[in-house]
């Protein structure tokens, strides 16, 4: 009989959860809000996962849990915990095991995201790739011979740390995160229109782009120049066979549509491509998974974290 699995994906505005089987399939599913760390703790988190993991108590064989910010996946601590800053400084994997009595696994949500796209989505089978996630800022994970790579510090793929402009240094804006955030995108539109930018959201930016609004596409088209040079920087330090782009906008087939229009300009201007035959030119997709991403790759560490420990 095949076992089952009680996964859970904080988000800055949900925890979403899911029973899921072994293929990570997905069984049932919820959410619920997500305590806001300003007047919120560890405890009030619990509140809201208490009844759910009880009520799936006898039906599952272990816990699997996404969460923003930096931690050690292997020895189960978060050093911080992102929009959770109540998980910051906390043993959260022994914490989930001491009170539902189950093994338990945790995971930062980039990772996952990536996890799953190297199990069953768009970097399947492949040996070197990469997937970034676009939202509030930007995150994602690097799949290097055939496995996820977490660095020294397990903060490998903390993409919105990359200094993307050396004279704003001192500056949110000079860095990756930013510069491709969703805040931005709102911001570049709004230089093109003359609109405030705090008007838009993504369903009403990428309405008027597909509607042939040349402001709004203009100020697309600022964005995903930014995004083409960081994955062509990426693809030139690590030589990836797919880049895999994945967050809300990704299901926009407009955003690919761009960013290969940015990505032609940067190569076909390339100043070194007069003198070289090897101008690295990367393929990009977009990640299979969306909402479920972080659950099916929160699974696949779990089990990658029980077959380590048993050997």
């Amino acid at each position: 009989m095949m076992r089952k699995y009680l996964a859970f994906d904080g988000g800055g505005t949900f925890v979403k959860y899911a029973l899921m089987d072994e293929e990570a399939g997905i069984l049932k599913k919820g959410k619920f809000p997500t305590p806001k760390a300003e007047n919120s703790t560890l405890e009030d988190l619990f509140k809201e996962m208490d009844p759910i993991a009880a009520m799936y108590r006898e039906q599952i064989s272990g816990i699997a849990v996404s969460i923003p910010g930096m931690l050690d996946s292997r020895k189960g601590f978060c050093t911080t915990g992102g929009m959770m800053s109540y998980l910051s400084g906390q043993p959260f994997a022994q914490i989930l095991k001491d009170r539902y009595h189950l093994p338990a696994s945790i995971e930062n949500d980039g990772k996952c995201a990536a996890l799953a796209e190297h199990w069953k989505g768009s970097l399947r089978g492949v040996r070197n790739g990469a997937v970034v996630i676009l939202g509030t800022g930007v995150g994602g994970g690097l799949i290097l011979g055939g496995k996820l790579y977490r660095g020294t510090n397990c903060t490998a793929g903390e993409y919105s740390y990359i200094l993307a402009d050396v004279k704003r240094k001192e500056e949110y804006s000079g860095f990756w995160g930013i510069q491709n955030g969703s805040e931005m995108l709102a911001k570049y539109v709004a230089a093109h229109t003359g609109e405030d930018w705090e008007d838009y959201d993504g369903w009403i930016i990428f309405g008027r782009a597909n509607a042939g609004d040349e402001q709004v596409l203009a100020g697309l088209k600022d964005f995903t120049d930014r995004l083409a040079a960081q994955i062509y920087n990426l693809n030139v330090l690590l030589d990836l066979e797919v880049i895999a782009v994945g967050g809300g906008i990704s299901r926009q087939p407009l955003l690919f549509e761009y960013i290969e229009k940015s990505m032609k300009e940067l190569l076909d201007n390339h100043p070194i491509r007069s003198i070289s035959p090897y101008i690295p030119e990367p393929r990009v997709t977009n990640c299979e998974f969306f909402n479920d991403a972080n659950l099916i790759g929160a699974l696949y560490h779990f089990f990658e974290l029980q077959a380590e420990n048993h050997t």
